[in-house]
């Protein structure tokens, strides 16, 4: 009976210094834990605290904002006035190419200008391979049904380019770019010339944020197969 109770109590007080050790080991664990997180927070606070006092942070921080304002106001008047007389003129510009991109942007259709500087630039490829590459790029991106940037064609245009794919030339998108080019001719940059954007610029005032709105486009380019344009401009 007494190595009995004996034998018992040897478990009990063996159970009662595992418990005791597993309690010393997370809980150092987690003291170690709770110390190396305070460590670590504190440097990062006097890091910051440097980051702040040093002056060549604020000097960065002026100097990008003073470029961004540089770049904001770096077109003159007198040439954003030159950018009325023809669209021809607008888009050779490069800055004008740039205000005419974020006016249409405002109205959700910055895809036609997106198409026309993909074809200008499809026209400038060398070889078969790179453009049957491209030809396939600006097809999927533009021209196919759905496309995520679908430009707004007539069904013969559309046709005809998509039995031409798989064997295309330089001049596979000749008819779409046209077209296109005459839809922003006579429909965007009539309002892109009464817009705040080009107002500014023309009057050499600080560019203000930009309001987007949807608007239609349920017209066709049907509406000026008659109009005749050079679309071959690039600088």
């Amino acid at each position: 009976m007494e190595t009995t109770l004996l034998f018992f109590s040897q478990i009990n007080m063996c159970e009662s210094k595992e418990k005791t050790f597993f309690k010393l080991i997370h809980g150092s664990g987690k003291e170690e834990t709770s110390k190396e997180a305070k460590i670590r927070a504190k440097e990062k606070r006097n890091r910051l605290s440097l980051l702040v006092q040093k002056p060549e942070f604020h000097e960065d921080t002026c100097s990008s904002r003073s470029g961004h304002l540089a770049k904001e106001t770096r077109v003159s008047p007198e040439e954003a006035v030159k950018w009325g007389e023809s669209f021809d003129k607008l888009l050779s510009h490069r800055d004008g190419l740039e205000a005419f991109t974020r006016f249409l942007k405002t109205e959700f259709s910055e895809e036609n200008i997106e198409f026309w500087i993909a074809c200008e630039d499809f026209k400038k490829s060398k070889g078969p391979q790179q453009i049957h590459l491209k030809a396939k790029a600006i097809y999927e991106k533009f021209i196919q049904t759905d496309a995520p940037k679908e430009v707004n064609l007539d069904f013969h245009t559309k046709e005809v380019i998509t039995n031409s794919i798989t064997q295309p030339t330089l001049h596979s998108f000749d008819a779409a770019q046209s077209r296109v080019y005459q839809l922003m001719e006579q429909d965007s940059y009539t309002r892109f010339l009464k817009s705040d954007i080009y107002l500014d610029l023309m009057e050499g005032r600080p560019q203000r944020p930009t309001n987007l709105r949807r608007r239609s486009r349920s017209f066709t380019c049907n509406e000026f197969q008659d109009v005749q344009s050079d679309v071959a401009i690039w600088l």
